[in-house]
């Protein structure tokens, strides 16, 4: 029996030891908390998309109460609610988000579109844009195997006939789909203007383009020459409009012979 006590009490002893030590150390190395990174913190949606230029969520709060940035309307996920909070919690002006969504810049529908292959590989575009470019004869659009669908968080993008496409009212203009498209093809563009957007992005000549694609820019000029404001530039035999200078006029949309480009207003 008093071996068995004897047992007990060691073993008390090295467990009061233990939870002593544990108490000094939880103390000695203790990481002191920003209470205002984790107040702005909770605001966030969480994401973590780096939209707003910081390594996430929490790099961006950090950041708030570190003072390295003042910009409270660098969170596009949030939109202006959160930056009310934030501005509320660090003490700083509302900045505004301007609203905006993503938009897929490629009409090359299986139909309009030549494919010069059966990929049967991994369902991914950054796999099938190792063999030859991907299975479509256009190398500079969309692959179509849903990379961008996959990597969306808020489940704004779908595959339609062979194409990515964005619903505005869904996308909360995360940036996410941008960083996972091997093409680059997928831009931001501002909610409930109306803009002129190029539906296309091949860099071949006009006429490699047309037998690629019925659909695709041949670089003509036509719409920059239609253009009043400067906002439309051909670079590599595509066109390319500058939204901030785009007023949505639709002239160049009109002269548009192979009807790439196309005046949209996105609406959430």
């Amino acid at each position: 029996m008093n071996s068995i006590l004897l047992a007990v009490l060691i073993v008390s002893v090295i467990g009061l030891i233990a939870g002593l030590g544990l108490a000094v150390a939880s103390i000695v190395m203790a990481v002191p908390v920003d209470e205002k990174a984790e107040a702005i913190r909770e605001c966030l949606p969480g994401a973590n998309c780096g939209a707003c230029g910081f390594s996430g969520c929490d790099g961006y709060a950090a950041a708030l109460s570190k003072g390295i940035t003042k910009n409270t309307a660098l969170c596009a996920p949030g939109g202006n609610d959160v930056s009310a909070q934030i501005a509320e919690i660090a003490g700083l002006s509302a900045g505004n988000v301007a609203p905006s969504a993503a938009v897929v810049t490629c009409q090359g529908f299986c139909e309009k579109a030549k494919t010069k292959m059966i990929y049967n590989g991994v369902e991914s575009c950054q796999m099938a844009k190792q063999l030859f470019g991907g299975p479509k004869e256009c190398i500079y659009g969309c692959i179509g195997l849903g990379d961008c669908a996959r990597a969306c968080p808020y489940e704004a993008i779908n595959i339609c006939d062979g194409v990515a496409r964005v619903n505005p009212a869904m996308c909360k203009a995360c940036k996410m789909c941008l960083k996972t498209c091997p093409n680059g093809i997928i831009k931001m563009m501002p909610l409930h203007e109306a803009k002129a957007v190029v539906l296309c992005a091949n860099k071949d000549k006009g006429n490699i383009t047309r037998k690629e694609c019925e659909l695709g820019c041949i670089g003509c000029m036509k719409c920059v020459k239609a253009c009043e404001f400067d906002a439309v530039k051909v670079e590599n035999f595509c066109a390319k409009v500058d939204f901030s200078k785009c007023t949505g006029c639709g002239k160049c949309t009109e002269v548009c012979p192979v009807k790439c480009i196309n005046l949209i207003t996105l609406e959430n």
